[in-house]
């Protein structure tokens, strides 16, 4: 009972400081930097936070395994694919106009890496970490990986307002998020897809501003491309995994 509670309270804690990034940077402040300060606030304060539920840092929350380099790298791979792929569908169906792209200089590529890297991990501790940790038992398989998607869903808080397919996309952004965080047993798994989108999703957005005609249109060929992703990470060869760390008795 007593991890339980510790589990609620560093999860808690987190909540608050990424939503008060998260809402600086999209609704308040977009621009000031306190925004993404909190950002990265929210995720080294995982780390003590990790120590504190059971003295593991962040292998409290998944970031563990034997193949976490390669799942990470191959994940983010999937994900850049995917996310040009979902590019070239939008363009066939016509909710995008096909425009001449903006080459990007070094230092934006460099900061688009970062500023995409460090609210995705942050992110996923919050919204797939902590309930790894109570896995495989008692929410099973599909418990996480439903369970983690609607509270991906719900994290968006500063979102709520844009409609219907919105909180559609975020859904099954999650569903394949939880899935490949479930299925390799290592949170890694799960930042791989969801940075590899971020990156490639704001790298477009530079490289190629405008191109966007149906917003609505857009989405729902972005949740469509994440159920692919599902398939694909369900099917995807296993290796032995690390199982998620256990909880402290106590």
């Amino acid at each position: 009972m007593r991890t339980h509670a510790r589990l609620l309270a560093g999860f808690l804690l987190l909540f608050v400081v990424y939503q008060a990034s998260e809402g600086l940077q999209t609704v308040y402040a977009p621009g000031n930097p306190l925004g993404p300060a909190l950002m990265l606030a929210a995720l080294l304060l995982a780390w003590p936070v990790g120590r504190w539920i059971d003295g593991s840092g962040y292998r409290a929350f998944g970031l563990h395994g034997r193949h976490w380099a390669g799942l990470l790298l191959g994940m983010f791979l999937l994900a850049v694919l995917a996310k040009l792929a979902g590019e070239a569908l939008a363009l066939g169906l016509g909710m995008e106009r096909f425009t001449p792209m903006v080459a990007l200089a070094a230092p934006a590529v460099a900061l688009a890496v970062v500023s995409t890297f460090v609210p995705s991990l942050a992110e996923d501790i919050l919204t797939r970490g902590f309930l790894l940790r109570l896995t495989p038992r008692p929410l099973g398989p599909w418990g996480y990986v439903l369970g983690s998607a609607l509270l991906y869903t719900l994290n968006h808080v500063w979102r709520f307002d844009w409609g219907l397919s919105e909180q559609l996309r975020l859904f099954c952004l999650g569903l394949a998020y939880g899935a490949a965080a479930y299925r390799f047993g290592s949170l890694w798994a799960a930042v791989g897809l969801h940075w590899g989108w971020n990156l490639g999703n704001s790298l477009l957005s530079q490289a190629w501003p405008g191109a966007v005609l149906e917003v609505a249109g857009n989405r729902l060929v972005s949740a469509a491309v994440h159920l692919v992703l599902l398939a694909i990470v369900l099917a995807w060869p296993r290796p032995a995994p690390s199982p998620p760390a256990a909880p402290a008795a106590g």
